[in-house]
């Protein structure tokens, strides 16, 4: 199985920590293949940044895409996982539908902790749009920005301890959801900080796309993701 993971921002810090997490979660067998555009916004972390990055999304998708199984999109705000659904008939995972699942699997309600405050409305909308926003708690920030992830990751980790603890005092979550591709490997730290579960998201991105592709599911192609209809471009 050959999974292609896309950091739809043009960090190559941030790509590498993205392919170390999701090799270390990938079944034996499983071949991780992590890249990112070549232009477009070193993070994403306003509606601005991520309409900037999809079209550079959907150009690494048309690279080689039928050498690909399944596609793992790795950013929270999942840009672009429609257009690419539309694109391939492989499975598209987005990192935040996949975590969201995976914690709503194991808790009633839970929690996503993310970057910068001004993301909160745009984490909510993603929580909206999966269905799932009756199981969400709360969504809270740490006010620092994605790339702080890779310069600053004890700031980071301290952050992510004491809005999480705040979400299962405050807010009831059970479970704590890590809102940020950039966040990979702290998962971990903060369940055994705060003795809940504590979902990677790029970890469940992975194991997601490859029980679709387990099962052997692919995108439905029967109306809203069939091919695009053809037509000019001025």
């Amino acid at each position: 199985m050959r999974i292609k993971v896309i950091n739809p921002n043009t960090s190559d810090e941030m790509t590498r920590s993205i392919h170390q997490v999701a090799t270390a979660y990938a079944s034996l067998g499983t071949e991780i293949v992590t890249t990112h555009p070549t232009v477009g916004p070193v993070s994403i972390e306003s509606f601005y940044d991520e309409y900037q990055a999809i079209p550079q999304v959907l150009a690494e998708i048309k690279r080689n895409e039928e050498d690909f199984d399944a596609f793992v999109l790795a950013c929270w705000g999942d840009p672009g996982t429609d257009a690419v659904r539309e694109m391939v008939p492989q499975p598209v995972v987005g990192i935040a539908e996949a975590s969201m699942y995976a914690a709503n699997a194991i808790a009633p309600r839970w929690s996503v902790v993310t970057t910068l405050r001004r993301s909160h409305h745009m984490v909510e909308a993603v929580v909206k749009k999966t269905g799932l926003a009756e199981h969400c708690a709360s969504v809270r920030c740490i006010d620092l920005p994605v790339l702080a992830c890779e310069e600053d990751s004890d700031a980071v980790i301290a952050g992510l301890v004491q809005v999480g603890r705040q979400a299962l005092e405050i807010d009831g979550a059970e479970a704590i959801i890590l809102g940020c591709a950039g966040m990979g490997g702290m998962a971990a730290y903060i369940s055994q900080q705060l003795s809940v579960p504590c979902v990677d998201p790029v970890g469940a991105g992975v194991r997601f796309a490859e029980l679709l592709v387990a099962l052997r599911l692919q995108t439905s192609k029967y109306m809203t993701y069939r091919p695009p209809e053809a037509k000019l471009f001025h």
